[in-house]
């Protein structure tokens, strides 16, 4: 099986920034943003590339919060997910179908991908 490694981006402060896909299998359903790891790069690398390219904005990478290991039916997904802030930019949505900014209380108020609903609990207690 094909393993696919991403990265995703949390906002670190009392909310949440997600994001619900505008394209593909799973168009509609809620996702950290983040984006597959090139050749040569580094997780926080590629974070901050994929940021700037989706949302228009410039972020800090910190710590690591955990890295989720999912097997979709086709391809298998390594992600690794950080707190990140927001350095610069106003978070445009150039890919994404829509976009919120979730509390602690808000976090299963959306249809998450089945990997990034894994990360919620971690999430929840560093809130």
């Amino acid at each position: 099986m094909k393993t696919i490694r991403v990265v995703a981006v949390i906002k670190n402060e009392n909310k949440i920034f997600a994001t619900a896909r505008g394209y593909g299998e799973f168009k509609g359903q809620w996702e950290f943003p983040g984006g597959k790891i090139e050749a040569g790069e580094t997780p926080q690398e590629a974070l901050v590339r994929e940021i700037k390219e989706e949302l228009e904005t410039t972020i800090q990478v910190g710590d690591l919060i955990d890295t989720i290991e999912y097997d979709y039916p086709t391809f298998h997904l390594s992600m690794d997910c950080y707190w990140c802030d927001v350095v610069e930019g106003e978070l445009k949505l150039l890919e994404a179908e829509s976009a919120r900014w979730l509390s602690k209380e808000e976090l299963y108020d959306v249809k998450w991908l089945p990997a990034d609903i894994l990360l919620i609990e971690k999430i929840m207690k560093n809130l």
